[in-house]
């Protein structure tokens, strides 16, 4: 998932450690309910947003549109990062077949849509379609969450009016039917995308887009106003916990630093930190106990994210395709020097594809990802890569042009021949896709927290953000096996032994874990921000 544009290609700021203990600690429900006891009920939330590419769940393809959409739409599970598992939402509960294809979804009865009409399986169905719906006005770009569900891709080249692996026995009873068995399919479900939608979808989708009506704890309070703001207020005929606040106003920035402005001007809640801010910052609000929770004087969150900032190596190319030029690059880089120069330390090296937030040990530790240059040089001289040029790609801005520099200085100590292409956003996915490039940078944020969404989106063969083509059979064949193994601990282990696997091809070269950079301001009673960049506003609360 990612910022901005593609949730498949992530570029906004973070840093990772190992969390799982502090994370447990967390107290993201209970304290704010008991806040609210206290007289902290109420008020209107602000907090800073960019403008979204959609707020419509068929087509939230990055992280700022999608902070909006999970406060209005509620999916069939969610993961809860207190107890580290999947727990049910607009689902009460389900249960899967013996041969792990069809998941049988016991709906909440009672649950409304903003509008009064009822959440049943038809409105799952027609939401969930609406993804690979390429009759809609403007197709979405998410349609790969459905990847797993019979009659998905069907419907998604035109070849199908519905997607016949999803049936609606009765109004509370949804069933999945998958084409292959998928024991994390209940982490897929809680997909902030995958949701029910009213018939009004279909009947105004216009209006749809700028105003959606949702089944979640807020609802829109007016229009989408493009570039300025987008406020929802408190459903008070939600079906689960009613929000504490009265409402939230999504204030729309042009970036993080204009954002930060009103923030100091005490016109924002919640805003990202500048670069180079983060110690000051750190010294006049206070440090967040777990890395997550804002609360009165400890209102800097650090915590790890579910993400990583890596390089793609076009393996096509034929320079790149060459692993003794891979693994000098990788160990000629050193990691800990970028998060230290440009990111204050807050930042951690990466030494593989998985953040350490959702499976930490030294064990998954890729054997070039470590910084050695003596390696680094050898490995050049031994196969005589001296004066190869290589070219450093990377999208304008966000600062990865500071973070290539590094890179082509590292690169250059141990013989490279190196220069730097920047291109804007779109064109450099372009390139990316159309494979012309050498060495590309790019980011990655789990759309949700599963080993195998590191693994399947970037290194399966014919996968989208397989922008590498990377294409080994094996691999290939052990990460479609290991999504069928339903004991937890066996299918990681053998996910881990995959990571090792292409640690040792090196189709990509991990750079850094990302975390939070974010404060709350002095108004803040309690707020949550989750791993993977999402805000639990239905349990924030404010000052009285």
């Amino acid at each position: 998932m990612a910022h901005q544009i593609s949730r498949r290609n992530f570029v906004k700021g973070g840093l990772a450690t190992s969390a799982l203990m502090a994370l447990a600690g967390c107290g993201k429900k209970e304290s704010a309910s008991s806040s609210a006891e206290g007289g902290n009920k109420g008020g209107t939330f602000k907090y800073y947003i960019n403008n979204p590419v959609a707020i419509d769940p068929y087509n939230t393809q990055e992280d700022q549109g999608t902070k909006v959409e999970y406060m209005l739409f509620d999916a069939l599970t969610d993961y809860d990062w207190e107890q580290h598992k999947i727990v049910p939402k607009a689902a009460e509960s389900w249960e899967v077949s013996d041969d792990g294809l069809k998941y049988t979804f016991h709906l909440v009865k009672g649950a409304k849509f903003h509008n009064g009409d009822p959440v049943d399986s038809k409105a799952f169905k027609r939401g969930w379609q609406r993804l690979v719906d390429q009759k809609m006005a403007t197709p979405g770009e998410i349609g790969y969450h459905l990847d797993p569900v019979k009659g998905a891709k069907e419907m998604g080249e035109g070849k199908a009016d519905e997607i016949v692996g999803l049936t609606c026995p009765d109004d509370n009873t949804f069933v999945v039917e998958l084409t292959a068995p998928m024991a994390d399919f209940p982490y897929v479900c809680a997909h902030p995308a995958l949701v029910p939608v009213p018939q009004a979808a279909l009947d105004d989708p216009a209006k749809f887009l700028v105003a959606p009506i949702g089944n979640g704890p807020f609802q829109m309070d007016g229009e989408w106003v493009a570039d300025q703001y987008i406020n929802v207020k408190r459903f008070d005929d939600y079906y689960g916990d009613k929000a504490l606040l009265d409402g939230v106003n999504f204030s729309i920035q042009k970036d993080s630093d204009t954002a930060y402005r009103e923030f100091e001007a005490g016109n924002m809640d919640f805003a990202q930190i500048p670069t180079g801010r983060l110690e000051e910052v750190k010294g006049t609000k206070g440090v967040s106990e777990d890395g997550y929770t804002v609360t009165p004087g400890k209102q800097v969150l650090t915590g790890a994210e579910t993400s990583v900032y890596y390089l793609t190596c076009n393996l096509n190319d034929p320079v790149m395709k060459q692993l003794p030029v891979r693994q000098a690059i990788s160990l000629a880089i050193d990691r800990q020097k970028i998060c230290d120069k440009l990111f204050e330390g807050s930042r951690q090296p990466a030494d593989n594809f998985f953040p350490a937030v959702l499976d930490p040990g030294e064990n998954n530790a890729w054997e070039y990802c470590k910084f050695d240059q003596d390696a680094a040089k050898k490995i050049v001289e031994d196969n005589n890569l001296k004066g190869t040029k290589i070219t450093l790609s990377c999208n304008s801005g966000g600062g990865h042009e500071d973070i290539m520099a590094m890179v082509q200085d590292n690169l250059k100590s141990i013989g490279f021949d190196v220069e730097i292409s920047t291109t804007e956003w779109a064109k450099y996915l372009t390139d990316l896709g159309d494979g012309a490039y050498q060495i590309g940078r790019l980011g990655w944020i789990a759309d949700y927290p599963t080993l195998d969404n590191f693994l399947y989106p970037n290194f399966y063969s014919t996968a989208d953000n397989n922008y590498a083509k990377f294409n080994d059979p094996e691999i290939d064949k052990a990460m479609m096996d290991a999504r069928q193994i339903k004991d937890d601990d066996e299918r990681k282990t053998k996910e881990r032994e995959i990571n090792q696997k292409i640690g040792e091809q090196l189709p990509a070269i991990p750079l850094m874990f990302y975390s939070h950079n974010y404060v709350g301001s002095d108004r803040v009673q309690e707020l949550f921000f989750d791993p993977q960049g999402k805000a639990s506003l239905q349990k924030a609360s404010l000052k009285a």
